[in-house]
């Protein structure tokens, strides 16, 4: 048994192109840079700024930003090629069958669903606390019992505004990708709009005073602080799930790739550059730093505006999360890891509607019962894992790989892989123990479903 047998790039594009599962072509470069922007403009903006500029970085958070910005870029390039030239489901899951074989594919795969499942149950769980506060501000409160994840001792029992908002997400979904694509398209707009109402509002409220000293705790800080934004650039990733359903892949992946990273990246630098010119950096150490800063300046109206903002930017996240996470599965069930139930199509909306049930119900039963305070954490390393992995994958694809067609081309080849390797191991290498120590049980429950359901039911291993 050749654990390490691959899939050729043929192969791959042989069975997306099969009638019986193939997905509906409909998203274009405008879709996909929306689909990025809406994965990746979540709470980060709305709530890590403050707290690595007081804890971390101070105002040399910029400085943060654009050092894990440039790690994504370099990883976001190499994405961007495996994209263009293997326009398939699964994203680093498939690209990994193809270059290091399928033991490796499934690790990815499997880490990706810490990526996109327990992201989206987090993410559901921080959804339910912004609308709780919401309805709050009307004078309506959810009972305590159905407030939040399971705790006895705080008297929770079950996450009932964060099931509600899965399922409802879930149900767009199953309804086709061009439906979903028009609602984040939207979605992204408003949450867009009030990020630079809030640049527009505060640029004339900035003390250059604010900004000294610079680099409170020292260039350790800043890379510290880095480590800890990196976290609001995740998603862009994302958008290489949705290979099979784009229209001209080979010249609109790259394109929704990178500029849903530029954009992001820019109004991250922003947003942090005018935040602690307001406010001083030491009292940003708070929920909601972007609306505290606007009550600190007394812009209370656009306050309110913002909560909005983080809710729709919220639930754009949670909705491409939920996306990835039912194409990958699709992906690994097509290859036979998982049941063939993940990678039944519906015929008529042309769409994994079982699949995405299935994965609401896994989702679910995170986002309303158990609490994610450790488990959130696993997905930050589970990304840095597939982008070194996806790197390195660039190296075989060019050595071994002629593409035949015009697609995207990382430059500068081997440099941009292996700076994107380092970038990324390094920013691994601040994350704590405690989150090592789950990643590598996480691997270990991974590996034993592989040996005793995958291994046997893999198309590979029936084709042998």
């Amino acid at each position: 048994m050749n654990l390490f047998r691959k899939k050729s790039i043929e192969q791959l594009l042989l069975e997306a192109g099969k009638k019986d599962i193939k997905l509906k072509k409909d998203l274009g470069a405008f879709d996909l840079s929306m689909l990025g922007i809406g994965a990746i403009i979540g709470t980060g903006i709305f709530v890590l700024t403050g707290v690595a500029a007081a804890t971390h970085a101070g105002p040399a958070l910029i400085i943060s930003f654009i050092l894990s910005g440039l790690a994504c870029v370099f990883a976001a390039l190499c994405y961007a090629e495996f994209a263009s030239t293997v326009p398939v489901s699964g994203s680093a899951y498939t690209y990994s069958y193809a270059a290091f074989g399928e033991l490796i594919a499934w690790i990815l795969g499997w880490v990706l669903v810490l990526e996109y499942g327990l992201a989206s149950s987090a993410v559901a769980s921080g959804w339910s606390g912004y609308f709780q506060g919401l309805l709050e501000g009307f004078g309506i409160h959810i009972p305590t019992t159905l407030s939040s994840a399971y705790d006895p001792a705080k008297g929770t029992y079950i996450d009932l505004p964060a099931i509600c908002i899965l399922f409802l997400i879930t149900l767009l979904l199953t309804q086709g990708v061009k439906k979903s694509s028009r609602f984040n398209t939207i979605m992204v707009i408003i949450k867009v709009a009030v990020i630079l109402l809030f640049i527009g509002v505060g640029v004339w409220y900035v003390e250059p005073a604010n900004w000294t000293p610079f680099m409170p705790f020292g260039f350790s800080g800043v890379t510290t602080g880095a480590a800890t934004v990196f976290f609001a650039y995740i998603g862009f990733d994302a958008v290489s799930t949705a290979a099979e359903e784009v229209r001209n892949p080979q010249r609109n992946m790259p394109i929704g790739i990178i500029v849903s990273l530029l954009v992001c990246t820019i109004l991250y630098v922003v947003v942090s550059l005018v935040l602690t010119g307001i406010v001083p950096y030491d009292q940003l150490n708070v929920k909601n730093p972007v609306a505290f800063a606007l009550t600190y300046i007394h812009q209370d109206w656009v306050a309110g505006f913002i909560s909005v903002g983080a809710i729709t930017g919220i639930t754009t996240v949670l909705l491409v999360m939920l996306y990835g996470q039912t194409r990958l599965f699709y992906a690994m069930s097509r290859d036979g890891l998982l049941p063939k139930a993940f990678s039944k199509v519906d015929q008529k909306k042309q769409t994994p509607v079982v699949n995405s049930w299935i994965t609401f119900l896994m989702v679910a039963v995170f986002a309303g019962v158990v609490p994610l305070n450790r488990l959130a954490e696993l997905v930050n390393i589970g990304t840095l894992f597939a982008f070194m992995t996806v790197s390195i994958g660039i190296l075989y694809l060019r050595k071994h790989y002629t593409p035949t067609g015009k697609g995207f081309r990382v430059p500068f080849v081997p440099v941009i892989p292996i700076l994107a390797f380092l970038s990324c191991g390094y920013l691994a290498t601040q994350l704590p123990s405690t989150t090592w120590k789950g990643f590598l049980i996480w691997l270990a429950i991974g590996l034993v479903v592989y040996f005793v359901y995958g291994r046997k039911h893999s198309v590979l291993n029936n084709s042998n």
